[in-house]
Formats: C-alpha cells, sequence, structure tokens
C-alpha cells in the first residue's frame, strides 16, 4: 500500500514515515504544496495524508486540482485547524477524510486502512437525491431543472443531509457537522433550519422529501419534484 505524506512539518512528516512504514506502507513524503500536487497527480498511491496549510500552494488548493484533473486517489486531510466551516470546506472540494492535530497515529492507521479498502472509485462532482441535485464545488441546487436558492449554512445542512439520502441522521449529529461540536445552545435550531431548508426545497415543489423521523431526527428521501421543476 502506498500513501504520499504532504506536510511541511519535518519532524512529524518523517515520524509519520517511519511510523507507517512500520505499519506495512511504503512512504513517500513532501514538504510543500506544489511538489505534493505533482507527485499526488502522476504517482500511484493508495492514499495521500494532505496537510492545510502547506507553503507554495495551500492543501485546500492541491485537493481541489487533483479533482479538477480527475486524480480520485482518497484523501485524508490533516491539519491543526478545527474551525466551524474546516470539515465542511475539505468535503465539499472532495477530501474522503479529516484529521485534527494533535492525533492518535492507530487511528490515523485505522483510517487509511479503511480508506485504502473503500478504494478510489470514480465519482460524481454533484451529489443527488432523487431529482434534488447539488453541486458542492459550484454552491448550486436544484430540483430538477429548477435552481434553489439557499443561505450558507442552509446549504451546509442540506449537505449533510443529502450526502445521507435515504439515513436518518440526529439532531446531534447535524449540529456536530453543521455547527460544530462545541455549539452551546440549543438544538432547537436545527429544528428551525429544517423548516427553512424545507420552505425552499420542498414547498414550491409539492414534495414531502425532508422527514421528521419520530424519536431520531431527520431523513432527506429521494422524490420526483411534482410542481415548478
Amino acid at each position: 500500500m502506498r500513501v504520499l505524506v504532504v506536510d511541511d512539518e519535518r519532524p512529524l512528516a518523517e515520524a509519520l514515515r517511519r511510523g507507517l512504514t512500520d505499519e506495512g506502507f511504503v512512504v513517500d513524503v513532501a514538504y510543500d504544496g506544489i511538489v505534493g500536487l505533482a507527485t499526488a497527480r502522476y504517482g500511484d498511491y493508495d492514499v495521500v495524508v494532505l496537510d492545510i496549510m502547506l507553503p507554495g500552494m495551500h492543501g485546500y488548493d492541491v485537493l481541489k486540482e487533483l479533482r479538477r484533473h480527475e486524480v480520485w486517489t482518497p484523501v485524508l486531510m490533516l491539519t491543526a485547524k478545527d474551525g466551524e466551516f474546516d470539515q465542511t470546506d475539505a468535503f465539499d472540494l472532495g477530501a474522503d477524510d479529516y484529521l485534527t492535530k494533535p492525533f492518535s497515529f492507530p487511528v490515523l492507521v485505522a483510517r487509511l486502512r479503511a480508506l485504502v479498502r473503500r478504494g478510489a472509485p470514480q465519482r460524481p462532482v454533484v451529489l443527488r437525491c432523487g431529482d434534488l441535485s447539488l453541486d458542492p464545488v459550484g454552491r448550486t441546487v436544484r430540483r430538477g431543472e429548477t435552481m434553489i436558492d439557499l443561505t450558507p449554512r442552509e446549504f451546509s445542512l442540506l449537505q449533510f443531509l443529502i450526502r445521507r439520502c435515504g439515513d436518518a441522521v440526529t439532531k446531534a449529529d447535524i449540529l456536530a457537522n453543521v455547527w460544530d461540536t462545541d455549539y452551546p445552545g440549543s438544538d432547537n435550531l436545527v429544528e428551525v433550519y429544517v423548516g427553512y431548508v424545507r420552505r425552499k426545497i420542498d414547498a414550491p415543489f409539492g414534495t414531502s422529501s425532508l422527514e421528521t423521523v419520530r424519536g431520531v431526527g431527520y431523513r432527506l428521501v429521494p422524490v420526483i419534484g411534482a410542481a415548478g421543476a
């Protein structure tokens, strides 16, 4: 299993090289974004560990360029940042997993092995659930051919739900992924934003795709718009 580590913290990068080698990986290391992009594009890797804050080229830009050139190698973002939108930004651009420094090395190894097992299938950029589509890069939402205007927070909520099309998710899951794990407010905020999203993706089209799952939370289900599409 070949892994590319792109991280400008040389002691950490070298520690990862040694540790992953001991775990049976074949490891290459790049210390800046430009070299990391070129190496990831033209090398045959099973998985890439990519820092966000890199010299030469930002980690998000490296990831964006990889996906733009249809390099679907699984990417785990490794970063000291832990802001409200970092995980959303990484997944928007096509990341497969996300780990915040400091991290547990055994957890990193387990995540990498899981990504390798999953592989790198060709995947569409646009997310779909029935005739509802969301483009994470273009930041657009459509029901059929009709464009739907969402606020940034509504977009993040819908993106979280559409990635789990058909699955019930809890309010706690939504708060942790759309706001953040340390959000101090009430989970009633989720109900408010679910209502906002429903009024935009369902009400004008005569659909009921965003369901309440009693005792659990919410579920986005695939339906076809009956009106307005």
